[in-house]
């Protein structure tokens, strides 16, 4: 066994197996894996291993065509082929008209990605698989590649090829200790002897946090009980001359695929129940739990109905077995927070399906930093400090129960609600806010006007479309009041300050204190990574000079990983949080200015304290930092408070704004409002899959400055020329918002794919930010795009049609 290797992947299900092929198909040879028992021993033995083309977004989409080639490219290997029904394909079915919208959707979405599905009715689904029934059905989503695969031959093919390139696979080798050195490379033991490498992988599956804590992380990550059971011989598909198709069934709860003559049915019952939270036995290898058909009663009832050959045949064998979930049901895959050089390919609950993907984009990252696609609907660090065990198991028992159950636009499900609240939750509840939820926290979506006031969610446009216009006309008339809480704020001291945060900006960065700025950091790539607000605070009796860094609340940990990496040996920097310590409060509309000077002693005319300024003050008699900037395109200022003062904040300023009609917003209101001043919005908007230049923001990049970080691979990409160009877009539709997704059309070609959407209440349009093909760019333009299967005329605009001078928000 080696003694020393670049990185060692602990784990030889599919996650592992994938992650070290990919490994070697980026040119790194020198990997090892490491697994405890023997390969595919732990979830993926006993897979159901179905592989679909369908995903959530394109990213998912992406990944799951990468399987898709490579698992056909194995199956047709000469020297080593492998059992995979390629192409049977598959249906998802619906049964109400809202189902058959998203389908409609994630088919535009996915023709984006060059991935066609079809939108069948429901005789067609009837004529494409003969043993259902339509009763109850009005239609579903056709993929023409579903199949499935054998999990263990994969794995054994992957393994394979990735020793064939130099790769060294160690089996019956647990792991007993990770020991990180100052250098940031680790030390793996193991039972035959210690591994030094550069860089660790956990690739666990259910086992996932006995590795963790050997690093001393916890990952959220729960497993569920899954059952399925195969039939005996079924006469009518014996006979048939093609393989079934793959059924999903969100009205049932079911799904099932051709295995031999029979079929493989499994169920994702409602009374359904976590694994192995106590612990998990150390010989539970290529084992499976009790079987407990009782407990999938309810929904084997509604696979009769559907399918009723099923009463008619025996069950061949009962499969019960532990999968694992993550909070929101996507993997983690990607860095480990709070780690340098450790990295994690878990909570893979289709693991067989997608891992082929998972790995290829986990190698990319390991060798070059990043991957070709935007990763973070995988990455581990979109969780932060909410997720914990018990909330990790109450959302994977709901992701479990609605498994077929897309999530809907502005649909918020209750299961670990409320994780992080401020003192106002409470009250803005009372005053009738319906909330939505960001990284965790409870964030006002908007303020019923009666309390049985409900929305349905959709896709098209909902109940709440003209209270949330009554609150944008509240903020253009007069004066409203926004809490936003969990923005992240990370606090820079140190006599190095200003010269890290110019090394990392792409731009100019204030200096001066009292003062505001806005900023771009980029990957090595040249690709933009994030985005930040950078006051600068002057010495007082709350701290020396100091920097405020602020950013989007679900980059909490994503940003500081990005940030203490890149403090250099020597350099006097120290960084510590302060997200969870305080809460904007926005005060945005014409007589904000008002408000605030009723409540607050100082200047805050236009000339005593002009946009972009920054005053430490008191609200009341409630210590605060305001800043004077603007996401909503109105004169606005954000006060920034102590969560500990944040209620005696709150009263002083809904008591001053009293005299001047100030009223509630919520962050539907503030998504219109950015949009109409052409803001854009990290991991929507902003994503590392373009640079500043495509994604408009060339004003906030100085390539005469010295030197930043991204800023020769940048110069390179601005001299080839734009692969995309960010722009928005006016819909001719009133029905319906642009989804993020969504395809923009020339005739019958994908030229763009759409990024946000929202309607612009103060200047009356259907507004859409996405990235196109860059000579289709020009303001004018004509394209078309396909909102859920209607085709609407969608033409380029100007950026910010509300207010383009900024006259408004410098006023």
């Amino acid at each position: 066994m080696k003694s020393r290797t670049k990185v060692v992947v602990i784990g030889g299900g599919i996650a592992g197996c994938s992650t070290l092929y990919h490994l070697t198909q980026e040119g790194w040879s020198d990997v090892v894996l490491v697994e405890r028992n023997e390969l595919t021993s732990g979830t993926t033995w006993h897979s159901a291993a179905q592989v679909t083309n369908f995903g959530m977004n394109q990213t998912m989409v992406g990944l799951k065509t990468h399987s898709i080639n490579l698992y056909k490219e194995l199956s047709e290997d000469p020297e080593y082929p492998i059992n995979y029904h390629h192409g049977d394909g598959g249906i998802r079915l619906a049964n109400t008209e809202a189902q058959m919208q998203g389908y409609r959707h994630f088919a535009s979405m996915a023709r984006g990605m060059n991935v066609h599905f079809e939108v069948i009715d429901a005789a067609e689904c009837a004529r494409r698989h003969p043993l259902i029934s339509t009763d109850n059905l009005i239609g579903g989503l056709w993929d023409p590649l579903d199949g499935d695969i054998d999990p263990a031959q994969l794995c054994q093919a992957l393994a394979r090829r990735a020793r064939k390139a130099g790769a060294e696979v160690y089996r019956n080798t647990p792991v007993t200790g990770l020991i990180q050195h100052q250098d940031d490379t680790w030390t793996v033991q193991t039972d035959k002897g210690d591994i030094d490498c550069d860089i660790v992988v956990n690739a666990c599956g259910y086992r996932v946090n006995e590795v963790g804590a050997m690093m001393g992380v916890h990952h959220p990550v729960a497993s569920m009980e899954h059952q399925y059971f195969l039939t005996e011989e079924i006469p009518a598909i014996k006979d048939a001359r093609h393989r079934m198709p793959l059924i999903r069934c969100p009205i049932s709860d079911y799904y099932c695929r051709q295995e031999k003559h029979g079929l493989l049915v499994g169920f994702y019952e409602q009374d359904c129940k976590t694994w192995g939270m106590d612990g998990i036995d150390h010989n539970f290898v290529n084992a499976l739990c009790p079987d407990d058909l009782d407990r999938v009663t309810d929904v084997l009832e509604g696979a009769f109905a559907r399918m009723p050959a099923l009463m008619e045949v025996g069950i061949h064998t009962i499969v019960n077995g532990p999968i694992t979930y993550t909070i929101d049901g996507a993997p983690l895959v990607g860095p480990i927070p709070g780690k340098r050089n450790a990295f994690c390919i878990i909570g893979l609950r289709a693991g067989l399906g997608e891992g082929g993907g998972h790995g290829w984009l986990l190698a990319q990252q390991i060798v070059h930093g990043e991957a070709c696609y935007d990763t973070w609907c995988l990455d581990p660090r979109r969780f932060t400090g909410h997720a914990n065990v018990e909330l990790t198991a109450l959302k994977a028992i709901e992701d479990y129960q609605n498994e077929f159950r897309f999530h809907f636009p502005h649909e918020h499900r209750p299961a670990g609600r409320p994780a992080k609240t401020t003192p106002l939750t409470p009250l803005l509840a009372a005053e009738g806010a319906d909330f939505t939820v960001v990284n965790g926290w409870e964030r006002a979506d908007y303020f019923k006007p009666d309390p049985e006031f409900r929305h349905t969610p959709s896709f098209h446009f909902d109940e709440a479309f003209d209270v949330v216009g009554a609150e944008v006309r509240a903020v253009q008339q007069a004066v409203g009041l926004c809490e936003v809480n969990g923005f992240n704020r990370l606090e820079i001291t140190g006599a190095d300050r200003q010269r890290f945060l110019d090394r990392l900006v792409c731009g100019a960065v204030t200096k001066r204190d009292g003062r505001v700025g806005l900023g771009y950091l980029l990957n090595h790539h040249g690709r933009i990574k994030a985005e930040a607000t950078i006051a600068n605070l002057p010495a007082s009796d709350r701290g020396p000079h100091r920097v405020w860094y602020g950013s989007a609340a679900a980059s909490e940990f994503h940003d500081m990983d990005w940030l203490q990496q890149h403090i250099q040996q020597g350099e006097h920097v120290q960084i510590r949080s302060l997200t969870n310590d305080q809460t904007i409060l926005v005060l945005a509309g014409p007589k904000a200015r008002d408000v605030l000077a009723t409540c607050a002693r100082g200047d805050w005319s236009n000339e005593g304290f002009p946009w972009l300024s920054l005053r430490e003050c008191f609200v009341g008699f409630a210590p605060a930092t305001v800043m004077r900037v603007s996401f909503s395109g109105e004169l606005a200022y954000e006060i920034h408070v102590p969560n500990a003062s944040l209620y005696a904040a709150y009263l002083a300023l809904r008591q001053a704004g009293e005299a001047h009609g100030l009223k509630l917003f919520g962050a539907r209101a503030v998504e219109s409002m950015r949009m109409e001043k052409g803001f854009l919005h990290w991991k929507a908007d902003l994503i590392t899959e373009f640079d500043p230049y495509e994604t408009g923001l060339s004003r906030f990049v100085k390539l005469e400055k010295g030197d930043f970080v991204g800023k020769d691979a940048l110069i390179a990409r601005k001299a080839k020329g734009p692969q995309r160009r960010l722009v928005t877009l006016q819909l001719d539709c009133d029905h319906a918002p642009a989804h993020a997704g969504a395809s923009v059309m020339l005739g019958d070609r994908v030229v763009g794919t759409v990024t946000s959407g929202a309607w612009g209440y103060r200047v009356g349009m259907n507004l859409a930010y996405a990235f196109v093909a860059p000579e289709l760019a020009e303001n004018g333009n004509q394209m078309q795009m396909d909102l859920c299967g209607d085709i609407v005329q969608a033409r380029v605009i100007p950026p910010s049609p509300y207010d383009p001078g900024f006259e408004i928000i410098k006023s």
